[in-house]
């Protein structure tokens, strides 16, 4: 089936895209800066992948590009503002490029800002030749043939996932011994912080056999560990292959299925959402042992009245017994978390709950944030908004904590050998890097051929963010 897509996308592209710029094959300079998430990279990926056809290649820096792409994210404050700035100094570089007549620069906005404010970056950018939602940048090579033909939409933010993840071509490029998948996109909970559910649509779950497909392929390229993306993994429901009987998969069954791919090494998964983390993927934890050993779980608050008011669906007792489960399953798991602190109508008791919370789980890492205010979200029209002030100490003294907690999770592996992922080779090729279960980066010693290959690192230094060691000869 995904050589059938890939060959009908090929159609598509050469009746659309026009004849110069077929001819014109390698010669075409893309820059795509990406904000946010985990996904926003996987997407900024499937772009290259897409354009690859029609002769852009990627370069690092936006100066002397054709086409530069900024692939944005609507979940912080002023991220719609970050985008304009940026777009203020692509426009410098765009007019350069024209009177020093080296042709033109196309500008394109893409993911969840586009989405979430097309027609107001039409309007306020004018150096902007083409906006696209995150569900349409399938659609880029088309867009760019009808710009440079003068005719045709240059805002495209239709929701249509399924059409976006069966035009996309198979084979796709890594970076490097890990990547990024895309499994699962949009949300169905609507917590009232969140833009989410509508720049990303309503859930939606890859089938299995495009997922096996890209899997397969990313394997076939040297690819070691794949990361299993979604906004709410764990609500995966995807469709299963015809010899299955047509069921759909959780995401426990879809782990356990790409566990046997061969020489696919480690999983993992995010972000997850409590309500959603059946017993079944509990379970995985504890048998597949190419599932890694850390889970993104994301609390946000542990005040039950702040929950509710975020319309998370869960108590923070619920969560705790969750975690409690989990840690039976897999007593080796590390935790990550998300927080917000300053929601609307958050005390100082409040506050203090969530501390108690993070206290009482304990971290191996997390993400923490103040309270934004997101224009259309539930939460935007509460009352009791949190001064910034009082956001900003109470933001201050939970990452202490998380700080503290990162820092002693780091130390409590002094001694032990952990698998290390080598990915690159630094310090005149001497000293190597890689990444441990629990995803720090880690530097030791070693010979370069092991770039690419799993090696035995005891820890012996420890770090907040890094881990350091002595290879272990096998």
């Amino acid at each position: 089936m995904g050589q059938h897509i890939s060959e009908d996308l090929d159609q598509a592209i050469a009746q659309a895209v026009p004849e110069e710029i077929q001819s014109s094959k390698n010669t075409k300079k893309l820059f795509i800066k990406t904000y946010g998430c985990q996904m926003n990279v996987y997407d900024s990926e499937r772009m290259r992948d897409v354009l690859a056809p029609v002769g852009y290649a990627p370069i690092d820096t936006p100066e002397g590009a054709d086409l530069v792409v900024l692939n944005t994210c609507h979940i912080r404050e002023k991220a719609a503002e970050k985008v304009y700035s940026e777009l203020g100094r692509i426009k410098k570089l765009k007019n350069q490029k024209a009177e020093a007549g080296e042709g033109d620069m196309t500008v394109a906005v893409a993911g969840c800002v586009a989405q979430a404010e097309g027609e107001e970056i039409m309007r306020r950018a004018p150096v902007v030749d083409l906006v696209l939602g995150p569900q349409t940048y399938h659609k880029l090579p088309e867009m760019i043939a009808k710009v440079s033909r003068a005719r045709g939409e240059r805002l495209e933010t239709d929701f249509d996932t399924q059409e976006k993840f069966d035009l996309l071509p198979a084979a796709r490029k890594p970076n490097g011994f890990a990547a990024f998948l895309t499994i699962q996109e949009g949300c169905d909970k609507f917590c009232t912080f969140c833009v989410v559910p509508y720049t990303r649509g309503a859930e939606f779950s890859r089938p299995v056999d495009q997922i096996v497909a890209e899997t397969r392929s990313l394997v076939a390229q040297g690819v070691k560990e794949i990361t299993l993306l979604g906004q709410n993994v764990n609500a995966y429901r995807g469709a299963a292959p015809e010899i299955e009987g047509g069921d759909k998969w959780s995401l426990g069954q879809l782990i356990r299925h790409l566990a046997t791919i061969g020489g696919l090494e480690r999983l993992r998964f995010t972000t997850s959402h409590p309500r959603d983390m059946d017993e079944d993927l509990i379970t995985a934890h504890g048998d597949e042992t190419k599932l890694m050993p850390y889970l993104h779980l994301p609390l946000q608050a542990g005040s039950d009245r702040i929950l509710k008011a975020m319309n998370r669906g869960h108590t923070y007792a619920e969560y705790r017994d969750l975690i409690a489960r989990v840690r039976v399953a897999r007593p080796d798991i590390a935790l990550s978390s998300d927080f917000i602190v300053g929601f609307p109508g958050e005390s100082e008791i409040d506050f203090e709950r969530t501390m108690d919370a993070v206290r009482e789980i304990g971290y191996g890492s997390a993400f923490s944030f103040k309270y934004s205010v997101r224009p259309g979200t539930p939460g935007a029209a509460l009352p009791g908004q949190v001064p910034e002030d009082v956001k900003s100490e109470r933001l201050a003294r939970l990452q202490e904590l998380l700080a503290q907690q990162q820092t002693d999770f780091n130390k409590s592996l002094i001694g032990k050998t952990l698998p290390i992922l080598v990915e690159n080779v630094s310090n005149g090729n001497k000293n190597l890097f890689g990444r441990a279960p629990y995803l720090q980066g880690t530097h030791f010693d070693g010979d370069p051929s092991l770039v690419g290959k799993m090696a035995m690192v005891k820890i012996e230094t420890a770090g907040r963010n890094s881990l350091g060691g002595s290879l272990v000869e096998n």
